[in-house]
């Protein structure tokens, strides 16, 4: 497989994210359910915000902020500079990162560069990528390989069945994944997450983790950006099956099931978070950390400082929330919960 310009998979990894960029990609009818739900405001809170501690442990790393920055790409010589500048930007402010799907590292090395963010990011957790269509036992050298390339401190593991069904020749065979999912948690030297990519987590789903060591799961709930319409656009020139590219389990809805379920696993909230207030009541209903994709996306074509400003405006506005509502850090956040709209 080439990654040459001009090669399929350039043009893929290009186009997805020309479509970000330039067409509505947003779900259009589904929201993410957040609005359902109020932080409860403190009139006599007791805090003082610049003490406010927004610090936590997530994957055995300790974060200045609950924020992660979400999986967005790579393979493609753009995606190297969109990733050095979201992981120079992590440095800066402490939080973690994601990295796009590595399966095209496995299948040329030359793709490796645009993942390669140590240089810029020597402190920040980094958090590798692979495909649950593509993984197996068979894989996990490759995999193990790809990820001590780059400095990973660990793995997230997408399951994308509706985005596979929607991508020309996308990967469509999910039979036996979850046993495979469970071969290589065990196989794999990695703590490994598993994580959805914007159609959401539920409690079927979760049902079928139980048995399984995993170190978190990332329920990436509908309401954000919908890659079945992205596949769409990028399949068609335009959306074919609106009905599709709106299906979901809203990301509130997501979070509160797969809680259920598994009341000791360590969840990201994902899906549509665009705001500090978004995620004080994730953080409020359960998740331990949020992460962010899309709208970072074009202040990571600018520049560091565009991705820093983006970021500190949301970590201002988390740190308001949680002065609001009286409590001075995540645990108290937690405690206090939400209360319906």
């Amino acid at each position: 497989m080439s990654l040459r310009p001009g090669s399929a998979v350039h043009h893929r990894k290009r186009r997805h994210i020309d479509v970000c960029l330039t067409e509505a990609v947003d779900y259009q009818t589904v929201t993410t359910g957040f609005e359902r739900y109020r932080l409860p405001y403190n009139a006599l809170t007791q805090t003082d915000l610049r003490s406010i501690d927004l610090g936590t442990v997530f994957l055995g790393h300790r974060l200045r902020a609950p924020v992660l920055i979400g999986a967005m790409t790579g393979g493609a010589e753009l995606s190297g500079i969109i990733n050095r500048n979201l992981a120079a930007a992590a440095q800066q402010l402490g939080i973690g990162m994601m990295l796009g799907s590595q399966r095209v590292m496995i299948d040329d090395a030359r793709a490796a560069r645009s993942f390669e963010v140590r240089e810029v990011a020597p402190d920040v957790l980094v958090i590798g990528n692979m495909g649950l269509a593509q993984v197996s036992p068979a894989v996990v050298p490759g995999l193990a390989a790809a990820l001590g390339r780059i400095g990973a401190d660990a793995v997230a593991v997408h399951t994308n069945p509706l985005q596979e069904a929607m991508q020309d020749q996308g990967d469509t065979n999910f039979s036996g994944s979850v046993r495979r999912l469970g071969e290589v948690i065990e196989a794999l030297d990695y703590p490994v997450m598993l994580k959805e990519v914007g159609h959401g987590i539920g409690a079927v789903a979760a049902a079928e983790l139980v048995r399984h060591p995993l170190a978190a799961v990332d329920v990436a709930g509908a309401g954000g950006t919908s890659w079945a319409r992205i596949e769409q656009f990028v399949r068609y020139g335009e959306v074919r099956h609106p009905t599709l590219a709106e299906w979901g389990i809203p990301t509130a809805q997501a979070l509160l099931e797969v809680r259920e379920v598994l009341p000791d696993m360590p969840l990201v909230a994902s899906g549509g978070i665009r705001t500090g207030m978004d995620a004080a009541v994730a953080l409020a209903m359960g998740a331990e950390v949020v992460a962010i994709a899309r709208p970072l996306l074009a202040p990571a074509i600018e520049s560091v400082d565009a991705v820093i400003d983006w970021l500190e405006g949301f970590l201002e506005e988390l740190l308001i929330c949680l002065h609001g509502s009286g409590a001075a850090d995540l645990g108290a956040l937690r405690a206090g919960g939400v209360t319906p709209a």
